[in-house]
């Protein structure tokens, strides 16, 4: 089943149940370890991705008819299918993202339980009947008859960050709805996500309904967006790009999961060895490449000295390397990617914030990075690094922590830590956030939790009901009976 969406180490596309090449040149991908390339992916051309909508528009018909028992039953064979091959795409995926193994293991298999729940999921959103009789005005035998329908191409746009996982996390839900998807994974993840939909494909699903589309962005990222064909976008990935979708589309209908600032508030009577732990955790997995990663830490000033110790002793046990070694930190995705970080870092130390460790780099490896005494004038503050390093902010009560993590143009999650649970629901209800996490640090949670961010951190809710039912829309009929 792989040979076939391959020749040698040049990866195709699928289109319309076929596997194609491209009629340009492809585009390498880079291992972000060794700089060694793993693969090259097609290059797609306008013309080939006006051929990949209309495969997916003229699909999507029989497809929205077919029975949703038959199409949760096709993803549940795309589940165990991956489940087969979770160790094959998972050494592909740490090779390509630099994501260490186990890690890259749990995403492979994280992803076939969001298919099979997402299947079975399906199956539930039944459609209801409403009376008029309830309204005033109204006679009982006028009623209405409410289904769910799908809404046609969707357009899934994922990250590198967790290309199996993301994708799947568009691709599921739009398929068991009736949806037909076209899939653009980015560049670093493109060969984990065609593996994803090679799987799709052996499981079954009809030519056309999934389609694949890899290319440069700035030939075809504006066409794929503003396509007459698309009905649904659903896009992860920075605010910049995620606000200029939002600009270009017009009426299409979005579900956006953009950047993030999480905040861990940290209070007096916080328990601080489990809040070093959970922090460090959410602050560091990936090298903190994730929207949800813990990425400051406001403390309040009387028990600051002893977190910043209990912080320090963990990153230091942190073990750096290669993503094949049994390592928590991994070079970055790119050398761009850890330039920025390495700006933050050189600002924050040249206004005066102070080292606790870190800021070791050889290439796009940094080690993790700890900082104390940041203050709001520095840009590691308010800026997302989407690296290893961690700010801790002093500050004086909750009042503060609160005013400092809402006066972020982010708003994904943030987490509290106190022993005080009535204060602790007051606090997240202040906080203009997605989601708050109490006493845990903040993190996406089980799939069929809703998902969602506010201001600059997104639009619409994910989870997998709600994503399914973000891509679907009501139908009502109503029928009048004879008085």
């Amino acid at each position: 089943m792989f040979d076939s969406m391959k020749e040698g180490n040049a990866y195709r596309c699928l289109i319309n149940g076929r596997w194609v090449s491209g009629r340009q040149p492809p585009i390498e991908v880079i291992q972000p370890a060794d700089k060694r390339v793993l693969g090259t992916v097609p290059a797609l051309s306008k013309e080939e991705v006006d051929e990949a909508f209309a495969a997916a528009k003229e699909a999507q018909k029989q497809w929205a008819e077919t029975p949703v028992s038959e199409r949760s039953a096709l993803l549940h064979e795309a589940s165990y299918l991956l489940e087969e091959r979770a160790e094959e795409i998972a050494d592909v995926l740490s090779r390509e993202i630099s994501k260490d193994y186990a890690s890259s293991l749990s995403e492979v298999k994280r992803t076939a339980d969001f298919i099979r729940f997402t299947a079975d999921e399906g199956k539930h959103l039944a459609g209801r009947t409403v009376g008029a009789d309830s309204f005033p005005g109204f006679h009982k035998r006028r009623f209405s008859i409410v289904t769910r329908v799908p809404l046609g191409v969707v357009l899934a746009i994922s990250p590198f960050n967790y290309p199996v996982n993301l994708s799947a996390s568009k691709i599921a839900p739009a398929l068991v709805a009736g949806n037909s998807v076209i899939l653009k994974p980015p560049t670093s993840g493109a060969i984990s996500a065609l593996h994803l939909a090679a799987v799709f494909s052996e499981a079954g699903l009809p030519a056309g309904v999934l389609n694949t589309v890899t290319g440069r962005g700035s030939e075809i990222g504006d066409y794929l967006v503003t396509h007459p064909m698309v009905d649904f976008i659903s896009f992860t990935g920075s605010t910049a790009v995620g606000k200029r979708i939002a600009r270009q589309v017009g009426m299409v209908p979005l579900l956006l999961e953009l950047g993030g600032k999480d905040a861990a508030i940290v209070l007096e009577d916080a328990d601080l060895d489990d809040a070093a732990k959970d922090i460090v955790s959410g602050a560091y997995s990936y090298s903190g490449q994730r929207c949800t990663a813990v990425k400051r830490v406001l403390v309040v000033e009387s028990v600051a000295d002893a977190l910043v110790e209990k912080l320090k002793e963990r990153v230091l046990a942190l073990k750096t390397g290669m993503p094949h070694e049994k390592v928590q930190i991994t070079p970055l995705i790119s050398d761009q990617a850890a330039d920025y970080v390495q700006e933050l870092i050189d600002d924050a130390l040249a206004k005066g914030a102070k080292l606790v460790c870190g800021n070791r780099r050889e290439g796009n490896l940094l080690w993790p990075t700890l900082f104390d005494f940041v203050t709001t004038d520095m840009r590691l503050a308010w800026e997302e690094p989407f690296g290893p390093v961690l700010p801790v902010i002093r500050i004086q009560d909750a009042e503060e922590g609160i005013e400092i993590a809402n006066r972020s143009e982010y708003g994904l999650q943030a987490a509290v830590f106190t022993k005080n649970i009535d204060l602790a629901f007051s606090i997240a209800e202040r906080l203009e956030v997605g989601t708050v996490h109490i006493n845990n640090k903040t993190e996406r949670g089980p799939d069929h939790f809703p998902f969602l961010g506010v201001k600059s951190s997104g639009m619409g809710t994910q989870g997998i009901r709600y994503s399914i039912e973000a891509m679907s829309r009501p139908k009502v009929v109503v029928v009048n009976l004879e008085p």
